[in-house]
């Protein structure tokens, strides 16, 4: 995986079939007339104010307005939740480039490196009930299994893997999309995967952003409670706060149940966009397999950082973070900050899958925003408007 922050923060990272993620010049230039040549969406549509001049509009919905219209995205979604829960959701594109259908209103995607914040929070549970803890090494619940070269489950902690400090290397490296689209992975397989390769740093001398990490922490979620991580989120989590549209697929569900726009994918980055809507999330796992909405991604969040999940030693745990990058990003056990253009900070995570990408958090005062586009960036201008158009949501 790319060293640059941005693509740290991805599951999987991908482009031009392996994962060695690049944008060279000739993309981005390129990324424009590609898409206008092959799937090209119409116009952004206004659906959240739809009597309004284009003068009028607000800045969340010109921010959608422009990753459809100058950044080839086929669709963009977004949801913003005031700090006393007043919502409103926003659309622009289309929802499906064959048919032309309406993006649906706060639509399910694909939520991808989201799903590491989740499988934190089970792990803190844990800490706080004290079958877990965070300065054991892997080794206490998973004896002899992490082994490689320069690689040691007896001096890995729990908090280096929540907090990618850990050393170990990234599988999702060493798979390609197609692979990852028709094929089920078992957990062990994507660890095993990882362990042929050797461990980028000693335990706890840098960040170094790896899916493995959060693989594992599924694995001890799973022998720690004796049920499978699925069940344990859906427990914890999902129900406890009212998620009403988010879920883990089950093994071998390769379609996305609730109305959703379609995802696309463009691989080589100046290649044609392909519809990936229908795959097997079973390479994402604990480090991004599920699927949510805007709304309860906010409402996630939100509980969250209110303390709603974790008691507070366990939360001021999570919210100690490392640099990561040279972007203002932090990271915590599962959980960034990210500085923003009007003062203070927003915390969330955000992900990618093919097809799908997610940006989003909470801010100190409980403003919470959400933003998917249907297909993942492929140069650094609509990267950073999908952070921009977070931005303008929390800071509006």
């Amino acid at each position: 995986m790319s060293a640059r922050t941005r693509q740290s923060l991805r599951f999987p990272a991908r482009q031009g079939g392996r994962r060695r993620r690049a944008w060279p010049a000739a993309a981005a230039v390129a990324i424009g007339v590609m898409t206008l040549g092959v799937l090209a969406p119409p116009a952004a549509s206004d659906s959240a104010a739809p009597a309004a001049a284009a003068a009028g509009q607000d800045a969340v919905q010109r921010a959608l307005n422009t990753l459809v219209r100058d950044d080839g995205m086929p669709a963009a979604l977004a949801s913003v939740q005031d700090r006393n829960g007043r919502a409103r959701t926003y659309t622009a594109g289309v929802g499906d480039l064959t048919t032309g259908a309406k993006v649906p209103r706060d639509g399910q995607v694909r939520i991808g490196s989201n799903t590491k914040t989740f499988t934190a929070v089970v792990v803190l549970q844990l800490v706080a009930e004290r079958r877990v803890s965070l300065d054991a090494f892997v080794d206490t619940y998973l004896p002899g299994l992490v082994r490689g070269k320069g690689i040691d489950g007896g001096r890995i902690t729990v908090r280096q893997l929540l907090q990618h400090t850990s050393g170990l290397p990234d599988y999702g490296m060493h798979l390609d999309d197609d692979e990852i689209r028709n094929r089920y992975f078992e957990p062990r397989e994507l660890l095993d995967l990882a362990l042929e390769h050797p461990a980028t740093a000693a335990p706890g001398k840098k960040w170094g952003y790896s899916n493995t990490n959060y693989v594992l922490a599924g694995l001890i979620v799973q022998k720690v409670t004796g049920r499978p991580l699925a069940e344990e989120m859906d427990r914890r989590i999902i129900k406890r706060i009212g998620l009403r549209h988010t879920y883990f697929p089950a093994p071998g569900e390769t379609t996305i149940r609730g109305p959703h726009p379609r995802g696309y994918h463009r691989s080589p980055a100046d290649g044609p966009l392909r519809d990936f809507t229908e795959m097997d999330p079973s390479a994402g796992w604990a480090a991004g397999q599920l699927i949510s909405t805007n709304s309860d991604l906010n409402r996630f969040f939100t509980a969250l950082l209110a303390g709603r999940l974790l008691p507070p030693a366990q939360l001021a745990e999570m919210r100690t973070t490392v640099p990561a990058g040279t972007s203002g990003l932090r990271y915590g056990l599962g959980l960034t900050s990210r500085p923003l253009s009007c003062g203070g900070v927003y915390w969330g995570h955000g992900g990618d899958i093919a097809g799908y990408e997610t940006r989003g958090g909470v801010t100190e005062g409980g403003r919470a925003a959400n933003v998917a586009v249907t297909s993942i960036p492929t140069d650094e201008a609509a990267a950073r408007h999908v952070n921009d158009a977070v931005d303008r949501a929390l800071c509006g």
